[in-house]
C-alpha cells in the first residue's frame, strides 16, 4: 500500500501507564493505514522497550533538561527529512517538546494533541502558549468532559474534539480463577473490593483507604486490593494503611501483567479517583461484569452511568462511597443488572473504534 504520508507519534514517560497503553494500541490498529508510522519516545522509557518487543519502527531521544530543546532540534530534523509529516503528542511534554521544534527550529509539522486530564489548562505562559500555537491542529479529548474543561483556554474552538480511549475487547477471556486468593491466602468467603490503577495522587487511594475503614467497622469478611504500581504516592499510602492498622485487610500488590486473569476475580471495583480523564480500568471492568462503585468526577459519568452500569458518589466522600459498596454486597440482582448494561457499554469503547476515530482526523489533516 502506498504511504499517504506519516504520523510520528511522540511519548516522553519512563513509565506504562493509561496513555502509554493508548498509544500502543493505536500503533497496532494502525499498522494496516495509509500511513507511515514512526514513534519517537524516551530512550530510558517503557514505550521504547515496548517499541523493541514489537518490532515497532521508532527513534529515541535523550530527555536531560526541563525544557527539550535537543529533542526540539532532533525531531525537526527527523521532520525536514522524511515524507509529509503529522506529529502526535500523547503527553503534555511531548506537547512542549513539538512546538519548541517548531517554534525554535522551523518544524512546520502540523500537531495533534491528545488530552487525557480532566483539569483546565494551566494558566501560565507556556501552556497558553502551546495550547494555541499555529502548529496546533487538533486537541483530541478523551471524554466530552475534558472537552468542557479544556475549551477556555482554547481560542479555536473548533480545533476541539472528542474521540474516546479503547481497551481491547478481546482481551478477558478468563473466568475467575483464584490466583489472588492463593496467592495472597484469602479465604474464600472474603469479598474482594479493589481498584486497578497506579498508585499515583489523582487515583486518592487515601480515600480508598478511607473507604475500607468505613466498610470494615460493620463487615470483617472483606479484602482490599490495590492493584498498581507506584505513580509516587506507595510509600504515603503504605504509611496511612498502618497508621489506621489494616495491613491485614489491604494489600499492595504491585504492578502486574496478569490483569486479564485477576480482574474477574474481584467483586467490586472501587475506582476512587479524584480526577480522571475517562478511567479505562472501568471499561476493563465492565468487560470482566465487575460491578463498581466509581467517582462522577471527569470523564467517569460517561462510562458509569448512576444505577445501570454502576454506582456513583462524589470524589473524596468516603462515607457516600461505602454506602454505594453496601448497596451491591446486599443486593446481587442489583450487581448483575449493573453487570449486564455495563457489558453492553463496554463495547462501544473498543481500540478499533479508538483507531478508526483517530485514523479519521489524520486523513482530515493530510486533506
Amino acid at each position: 500500500m502506498a504511504t499517504k504520508g506519516r504520523i510520528i507519534h511522540i511519548s516522553t514517560p519512563r513509565s506504562w501507564r493509561g496513555g502509554e497503553q493508548q498509544l500502543a494500541y493505536l500503533v497496532e490498529e494502525l499498522q494496516d493505514s495509509p500511513f507511515e508510522q514512526l514513534v519517537f519516545c524516551n530512550s530510558k522509557g517503557a514505550v521504547t522497550q515496548r517499541c523493541q518487543a514489537a518490532g515497532w519502527n521508532h527513534l529515541t531521544f535523550s530527555r536531560k533538561t526541563a525544557l527539550p530543546v535537543a529533542a526540539a532540534r532532533q525531531l525537526a530534523r527527523i521532520c525536514k527529512s522524511g515524507p509529509p509529516t503529522l506529529l502526535h503528542v500523547h503527553d503534555s511534554h511531548a506537547h512542549t517538546l513539538a512546538v519548541l521544534s517548531a517554534s525554535l527550529f522551523g518544524n512546520s509539522c502540523p500537531i495533534i494533541v491528545s488530552r487525557r486530564v480532566d483539569f483546565p489548562v494551566k494558566k501560565s505562559p507556556l501552556s497558553r502558549w502551546k495550547y494555541n500555537h499555529a502548529s496546533v491542529a487538533k486537541i483530541l479529548c478523551v471524554s466530552d468532559m475534558i472537552r468542557r474543561i479544556t475549551a477556555p483556554a482554547i481560542k479555536d474552538q473548533d480545533k476541539l474534539a472528542v474521540v474516546y480511549s479503547g481497551v481491547d475487547t478481546n482481551r478477558f477471556p478468563y473466568p475467575a480463577s483464584g490466583i489472588l486468593r492463593r496467592e495472597f491466602q484469602i479465604p474464600d468467603h472474603f469479598h474482594l473490593i479493589g481498584n486497578v490503577a497506579a498508585i499515583a495522587p489523582h487515583k486518592d487511594y487515601f480515600t480508598f483507604v478511607d473507604t475500607a475503614a468505613l466498610l470494615l467497622q460493620k463487615q470483617q469478611n472483606l479484602h482490599f486490593l490495590i492493584i498498581g504500581g507506584d505513580g509516587g504516592e506507595q510509600a504515603a499510602i503504605e504509611a496511612y494503611i498502618r497508621s489506621k492498622k489494616l495491613e491485614a485487610h489491604i494489600t499492595l500488590t504491585g504492578f502486574r501483567r496478569d490483569i486479564p486473569k485477576v480482574l474477574p476475580e474481584i467483586d467490586i471495583l472501587l475506582f476512587t479517583s479524584k480526577t480522571e480523564g475517562l478511567g479505562t480500568s472501568l471499561i476493563d471492568a465492565f468487560l470482566c461484569e465487575v460491578p463498581v462503585v466509581a467517582t462522577n468526577t471527569g470523564g467517569i459519568p460517561e462510562l458509569v452511568i448512576h444505577e445501570k452500569t454502576g454506582l456513583l458518589a462524589p470524589a473524596q466522600a468516603p462515607e457516600k462511597l461505602a454506602l454505594e459498596v453496601r448497596r451491591l454486597l446486599a443486593d446481587p440482582d442489583l450487581a448483575a443488572e449493573l453487570c449486564s448494561h455495563a457489558l453492553e457499554k463496554a463495547q462501544a469503547f473498543s481500540k478499533q473504534k479508538t483507531a478508526q476515530q483517530t485514523l479519521y482526523w489524520y486523513r482530515q489533516l493530510f486533506g
